[in-house]
Order: structure tokens, then C-alpha cells, then sequence
């Protein structure tokens, strides 16, 4: 069960709505609330890691943040809309990445694999994720969100998976397609897991190489680079 928060102050008794964009733009335009926000995620991703996400209460987190409960109820509901809010950033962020490729023909990803060539929004993808490695470190951790890695996994693998197919099947309901699509985001996310979970040793050009060479790799085929 969560760790549990007793309603104490008028703050607390009177939660504020759960958090929207436009709290995280004005959290861009005040840097109070910035530098509130970033004090949060840095509590919460440690909690995460040493508690797991039922673990600790809104106290815990204020206390660890440095921050009064007031300040935290100003912005989020609770614990899970502040979870809510950061998760979507993530996700949002992703999918400014993932817009570029959506002209992406499979022929061009596979010139780049065979010439050794790391494709660039993929490279630019692996940045960001590496960016973001220490929240997605928690949240796909045994203390995390499990929910959130199926979220990643529609938002980016399945995303990914399906731009790279002929236009006729990109909305294609067949079973085959589906399992296709599924098949090959479970994959991914699972590249993209154990790479953060080893502590991202190879560079972002190495593991978009990696991502394309497992795309095209054939049963039986020799798994060097």
C-alpha cells in the first residue's frame, strides 16, 4: 500500500488540481517554480530508486525536495499527478523526436545500415533518452511505474516500428501486422531497458547502429556489428 499523508494545513486540505502543460510552461517562465519542479523530480527519481514508487508520502518527498508541503499543493493534486506530470514530459518530449520520423522510408534506414552509417534521428533519440536516463532508470526499474514502460513502449517503440512500414500497412488491423508491430516494440523497449540498466556505457551513435542492425539481422546470420 502507498505510504499514507495525514491532511495537515489548509494546503493540504485543499489540494490543487492535478497538474496541466500549463503549469510546465509556467514553471518555464517563473524560475521559482522551475527550480521548485527540478528539486521534486531529483526527490522523487531518489525515492524511486531506494523506496520504490509506494514507499514514501508527499512529506517524505517535500522533506527530501527541501520544499513546505504548501509549496508542493500549490502545483499537484498528489503524489501520482506529480507523477502523472513528469511522465507526460517525458512521453511529450519523445514525441518531438519521434516527428521526424515520420518520412522515414525503410529503403534510407537501410542504406545507413549498410554502410555502417548511424541514422540521425535515431541518434538524436538515444541523446534524448540518455538525457532522461536517470527518471526512465527509476520508472522502468523493480521500484518504478510499470505502466510507464508500456507507455514508452506505444509512444516510442511501436511508433518507431510503424513509420518504418509501407504505407499500406501502417493502419492495417490484420492480426499478422499487429503481432508484427507488437513483436518488434517488446523488442526495443527491451534494448532501450537494458541499455539504460547497464549505465548507458555505449554512445548514442553506437546503440542507433545497434537498433539498425537488429532490424535487419536474419535468423541464423552471424550477431556481430
Amino acid at each position: 500500500m502507498p505510504a499514507s499523508d495525514s491532511a495537515t494545513g489548509a494546503a493540504a486540505a485543499t489540494p490543487a488540481p492535478a497538474a496541466t502543460p500549463a503549469t510546465t510552461a509556467a514553471a518555464e517562465r517563473d524560475p521559482r517554480i522551475a527550480r521548485s519542479r527540478a528539486a521534486l523530480r531529483e526527490a522523487f527519481i531518489t525515492l524511486v530508486e531506494e523506496r520504490g514508487i509506494d514507499g514514501f508520502s508527499v512529506g517524505d518527498l517535500c522533506a527530501s525536495a527541501g520544499l513546505n508541503r504548501g509549496t508542493f499543493y500549490n502545483h499537484f493534486r498528489d503524489k501520482e499527478s506529480l507523477l502523472a506530470s513528469f511522465e507526460d514530459e517525458i512521453i511529450e518530449g519523445l514525441g518531438g523526436v519521434l516527428a521526424k520520423f515520420q518520412n522515414i522510408k525503410l529503403r534510407e534506414l537501410a542504406a545507413c545500415s549498410l554502410t555502417h552509417r548511424p541514422l540521425p534521428m535515431l541518434v538524436e533519440l538515444y541523446d534524448y533518452l540518455r538525457e532522461e536516463g536517470p527518471f526512465l532508470h527509476a520508472m522502468l526499474g523493480p521500484g518504478g511505474d510499470a505502466r510507464f514502460g508500456m507507455r514508452l513502449r506505444e509512444a516510442v517503440c511501436g511508433r518507431f516500428v510503424r513509420s518504418l512500414l509501407h504505407e499500406r500497412y501502417q493502419n492495417d488491423p490484420s492480426a499478422f501486422t499487429r503481432y508484427y508491430i507488437s513483436f518488434y516494440s517488446g523488442a526495443y523497449l527491451g534494448v532501450i531497458s537494458e541499455w539504460i540498466d547497464s549505465g548507458m556505457t555505449e554512445t548514442s551513435e553506437e546503440m542507433a547502429l545497434i537498433s539498425m542492425r537488429l532490424l535487419f539481422i536474419k535468423p541464423g546470420e552471424s550477431i556481430k556489428m
